[in-house]
């Protein structure tokens, strides 16, 4: 009986050691971030030097490094619409050493190609949303319009025969005049060329009459009356361009495209520094410099959290899908 009666007192003793010594570990864990970075960075940009995610990146980059005294890379690494570069991203290592910075392309590569090596958002995850930039409808002095409602007007009585360029099929820009189509009604046929730029030389030829585009891409020669802008694709006029209506306020309402760049990392990073990163992030976009340079492309700083970075990758997929669905529109393997 003795026995009986000690066993469960040294058994509650061992037990509360063991929870003692599993506290002590516990505490003697080191923080994942506390030294976080302590060797050179790769920020992946998945486009070729010079365009928009690039520059961006660089900015980031710059700000990064001056704040922590450490190299963030910039590594070009284009290819297959970018999905070159998120893949890479997905298959590192676990430990923060690889951020790669996203566009809302990327968001429509999800939703319409299911044969992606990578889950967008099952072995990747958000830092924050850099980034919002805006497109422009623009169009070739020679089509006889001045509003989006007379645009979609002659595209209905010319079925067919108005030509959109894009810079790519599937891409962001192809999906806006899509999603325009689908929204008003309207009658736009798609021609895909290879980048934004190929496009406006195009309609500076007289191949295509309409785009989806940057406004910064396309003033120089909205300035010179060789292009004209109708409207923009933000939900909101952007300060940038106030006497420019939106689509949505121009006879098209609820429609929007956004732009956005912002920079992820494995699923699997540590949440402590993926929290230090998109802290650091934020204070470099809100930096006066780093404004005006985003301000140069269009850009304005957003900043936003992890989980609503996330939450709104989460809503861009599924509106893409959506439209591909409900537009009838080939999704690619």
């Amino acid at each position: 009986m003795t026995i009986l009666r000690r066993f469960p007192l040294a058994a509650a003793l061992a037990l509360a050691a063991l929870a003692c010594n599993a506290v002590d570990v516990a505490a003697a864990q080191p923080d994942p971030a506390a030294a976080y970075p302590a060797r050179p960075v790769r920020f992946i940009a998945p486009f070729v030097p010079g365009a928009g995610t690039d520059t961006t990146a660089r900015a980031i980059a710059q700000k990064l490094g001056d704040k922590w005294g450490q190299q963030f890379i910039v590594d070009n690494r284009a290819g297959a619409a970018g999905t070159i570069a998120v893949d890479l991203t997905a298959k590192a290592l676990a430990d923060g050493y690889t951020i790669c910075l996203i566009s809302a392309s990327h968001s429509v590569n999800a939703a319409t190609h299911p044969k992606l090596p990578y889950d967008l958002t099952a072995d990747l995850q958000g830092i924050t949303q850099a980034t919002s930039l805006f497109y422009a409808l623009y169009h070739h002095p020679s089509v006889p319009v001045h509003s989006v409602k007379e645009l979609i007007a002659h595209s209905k009585a010319n079925p067919g025969k108005l030509l959109f360029g894009s810079s790519g099929t599937g891409g962001l820009q192809h999906f806006a005049g899509e999603m325009f189509n689908h929204m008003s009604g309207a009658r736009l046929a798609h021609v895909p060329y290879k980048g934004s730029g190929a496009v406006i030389v195009a309609m500076l030829a007289g191949e295509v009459q309409v785009g989806f585009g940057t406004f910064f891409g396309v003033r120089p020669h909205m300035q010179a009356g060789r292009l004209k802008v109708l409207a923009i694709t933000h939900s909101r006029r952007s300060p940038a361009v106030p006497d420019v209506p939106t689509i949505a306020e121009s006879g098209v309402p609820g429609y929007e495209v956004d732009q956005w760049y912002g920079i992820i990392t494995g699923a699997k990073v540590p949440r402590p520094i993926v929290q230090k990163l998109r802290d650091a992030i934020v204070e470099g976009l809100r930096a006066p410099d780093v404004a005006r340079r985003l301000a140069a492309d269009g850009s304005t700083p957003v900043g936003s959290t992890p989980e609503q970075f996330n939450a709104h990758i989460k809503s861009e997929i599924a509106k893409w899908r959506r439209l591909a669905k409900e537009a009838g529109l080939a999704l690619q393997n």
